[in-house]
Parts: structure tokens; C-alpha cells; sequence
């Protein structure tokens, strides 16, 4: 895959994670009822919401990770191990920025 073409998928993913995590940030609409029996779910609702925007953060770090690494000319080698990052990899996951070998060792750790 050609620099240009990963410059405008990473930056397309950075538009769609931007207005995502706009909408996750905002408020309910108004004149939402919030009586006793949804608080239940206003909880679940928030929670649910929390995480999802968490991962949306986490995975717009690695989009502008990603941009930083091919701005510096090294996108498409392991952060860890400097190998080749198969294409198929980058195809599915143009942020990644490890060798499948070198991920699942990290994934492994945690």
C-alpha cells in the first residue's frame, strides 16, 4: 500500500473516531425522562458509553501514532522488533504498529 493511500485511510479514520467520540461525549437529548425505573439503565447506558469511548480514544492515539510513523518514514516496521509488518496486518489495521509475533507477546504480558 502506497504512502498516499494510507495517509488518506489513517486520516479518514481519524475523522470517523473524531465524530464518535462527539457523539459519546454528548448530553441526552432534552426532555429525556430520566425517571426511578430507567435508573438502571442510565447507569448500564453510561457505562456502556464510558467504555466505548475509552476504546474510541485509545484507538484515535494509534491513528495519529500511525500518521506520525509514516510522516517519519517507518511506518509499516515493528516498534519493537524494526521487521516488516505484513501487508494483510496493515491492510485490516493501517494503525498497528507490530509484527503479529511482536503483539501477541505484548498481548500475552498484560
Amino acid at each position: 500500500m502506497d504512502a498516499a493511500t494510507v495517509r488518506i485511510r489513517l486520516e479518514s479514520m481519524l475523522a470517523e473516531l473524531d465524530r464518535s467520540i462527539r457523539v459519546l461525549r454528548g448530553d441526552p437529548p432534552t426532555g429525556w425522562d430520566r425517571s426511578a425505573a430507567d435508573a438502571g439503565s442510565v447507569l448500564t447506558d453510561t457505562d456502556r458509553n464510558q467504555a466505548m469511548l475509552e476504546a474510541a480514544t485509545d484507538q484515535r492515539r494509534a491513528v495519529l501514532r500511525a500518521l506520525r510513523r509514516l510522516e517519519d518514514g517507518v511506518y509499516g516496521r515493528c516498534a519493537d522488533c524494526g521487521g516488516a509488518v505484513p501487508d494483510g496486518r496493515l491492510e485490516a489495521r493501517p494503525e498497528a504498529a507490530r509484527c503479529v509475533q511482536c503483539q501477541a507477546r505484548r498481548e500475552r504480558r498484560r
